[in-house]
């Protein structure tokens, strides 16, 4: 009997041991819209946590100041099992990232 209960728990410990190999993740949701040379847009995510979104556009379009302005942001569950996320600009001012590390319920 000892050994069934033994048995039971070290089988509970295996399966709820989370898979740790970020190739093993699979694609849960993708967006893309390429809508041609003014900007674009996507987004996805995955098994493992990881979301990403990013857009951009062309400002000033056809100037000798055009540029393209890219906005998007990027979260994932680290090693340590926290949840981290970059927000971030791209633009004529360069690139502007803030990020933050989110606590897990």
């Amino acid at each position: 009997m000892k050994f069934i209960v033994a048995f039971a728990a070290l089988l509970a410990v295996a399966v709820a041991v989370p898979i740790d190999d970020p190739r093993a993740a699979q694609i849960t949701r993708y967006e893309s819209d390429n809508i041609g040379t003014d900007g674009y847009k996507f987004a996805f995510e995955t098994s493992d946590g990881t979301a990403r979104q990013e857009a951009a556009e062309v400002k000033n379009l056809g100037t000798d100041h055009e540029a393209i302005a890219v906005r998007g942001s990027i979260s994932w569950i680290a090693a340590d099992g926290q949840q981290y996320s970059l927000n971030f600009i791209a633009d004529e001012n360069g690139f502007q990232p803030e990020g933050a590390h989110l606590p897990r319920a």
